[in-house]
């Protein structure tokens, strides 16, 4: 074990003294991705499984690694792992824009085999705007938070340009992408709706179509708020990127152009007005006027603005905004006996996420508020000493997926932001 996460772990001990599970769990937590879920290959790249399935996800290795970011700083080690999932994550980006999860070889192994020709390094091919905006991300806080340069290779470069162009495709997504994904015999939150074309949203406005949430389950209307908004912050940091490090121009004003068109898109079209809460942003749209009200616990959401870096125009909607998601108003925000909490459709009604009470510990104002949350994570980990992705509200031995690494990670990175590490995003 790295000599600064045996640190880490020993300042936890010291802060949580009176509640020692805590720093239990976080032990737990911060060694268990590395042991278990990375896996450093013989091409200098790093595959990261999810955890209990055995297959890399764009979203959720940055997410899993991303605590990392911090010790990363002064270990070389943890830093090369970190370039080594980038330069992983921009070889599958490469191979197909459009998949949302890979395997660690063209084995073939997949949920289902939703394409006759479907490519065997391909797990799953839904087209999620979240999937593209990780990797981007993952880049560039490693650089900002290590100084780290060397995953900015060629087929980085390559899967940026990749990466624009589906976007740019995608704000046209009925008029020009030839993109569908139908799965027989599933949910039907499991496959795309118009024979694989998926929701119909209207074409030109400045946004981009997303055909699944970051959880997997199909949009309702295509137009997925909280993925446009990651989208506008990591295509500035990819201008940076390409200003700075590729002394390209033309990449940089490209990346920028589309950054502004979904800002401008997002203040235009997203913002609805409530008679409870006021103005706040919606969770998706279509264009044409339908909109759906809800937040999902999986990042991003409409929770994870702040800590996704978006800010928009007016800062009283982000606020009205937070108070809608941690009420009764969101569909999918449960209260129970053993905690209250934003779950998630792709889980049994009633079941709270860990994910997003780590969020909204993340995105406090208070180290009171960040305690308070670690503690009601604690006291729902089922007695496993480990995050789950979702729990009964009102009996957290009854849970989803006993090993799932991102949550673990969450949690990791609420304590290290409650001891006072925070991870630079500009």
């Amino acid at each position: 074990m790295p000599n600064l996460i045996s640190f880490l772990i020993k300042q936890a001990q010291e802060a949580f003294q009176g509640t020692p599970v805590l720093a239990e769990i976080f032990a737990t937590a911060l060694q268990n991705t590395l042991s278990t879920t990375v896996k450093p290959m013989p091409d200098g790249t790093t595959f990261v499984i999810t955890g209990d399935i055995p297959a890399m996800w764009l979203r959720d290795s940055t997410a899993q690694v991303r605590p990392y970011l911090i010790p990363a700083a002064e270990d070389e080690n943890l830093a090369e792992m970190i370039a080594g999932v980038v330069r992983r994550q921009f070889f599958y980006i490469c191979r197909d824009t459009y998949a949302n999860a890979f395997n660690e070889t063209a084995s073939g192994a997949c949920w289902e085999k939703d394409f006759p020709d479907q490519d065997p390094m391909v797990w799953e091919r839904k087209f999620e705007v979240d999937s593209l905006c990780y990797p981007l991300q993952l880049a560039y806080l490693l650089w900002k938070n290590t100084g780290r340069t060397t995953q900015f290779d060629e087929n980085f470069r390559l899967g940026a340009e990749k990466i624009l162009m589906v976007f740019r495709t995608e704000q046209f997504h009925e008029e020009r992408s030839a993109y569908c994904f139908q799965r027989k015999g599933s949910f039907f939150t499991d496959t795309l709706s118009r024979e694989g074309k998926g929701a119909l949203t209207k074409p030109g406005i400045g946004l981009i179509w997303s055909g699944f949430r970051p959880s997997d389950d199909a949009c309702t209307y295509g137009y997925l708020v909280p993925s446009n908004m990651f989208a506008s912050v990591v295509l500035r940091y990819l201008a940076e990127i390409a200003r700075e490090v590729y002394r390209d121009e033309e990449l940089a004003y490209s990346s920028e152009e589309l950054a502004s068109q979904v800002e401008a898109a997002l203040e235009e079209y997203a913002v609805v007005r409530t008679e409870e809460f006021g103005e706040i942003y919606d969770y998706e749209l279509d264009g044409y006027g339908q909109y759906h009200l809800m937040d999902d616990a999986n990042v991003p959401s409409l929770l994870s603005m702040e800590y996704l870096g978006y800010h928009g125009k007016n800062k009283t909607v982000a606020e009205n905004t937070r108070r809608f998601v941690l009420s009764r108003a969101n569909p999918y925000f449960y209260e129970g006996r053993a905690a209250s909490g934003v779950g998630s459709p792709h889980t049994p009604s009633g079941y709270i996420w860990h994910i997003a009470m780590a969020m909204e510990g993340l995105t406090a104002k208070t180290k009171e508020e960040k305690l308070a949350v670690l503690k009601n994570m604690a006291a729902t980990d089922g007695g496993k000493s480990m995050m789950h992705e979702g729990f009964d509200c009102d009996d957290p031995a009854r849970y989803t997926r006993e090993w799932f690494s991102w949550a673990n990670a969450m949690y990791a990175e609420l304590v290290l932001s409650y001891l006072g590490y925070e991870i630079k995003l500009s």
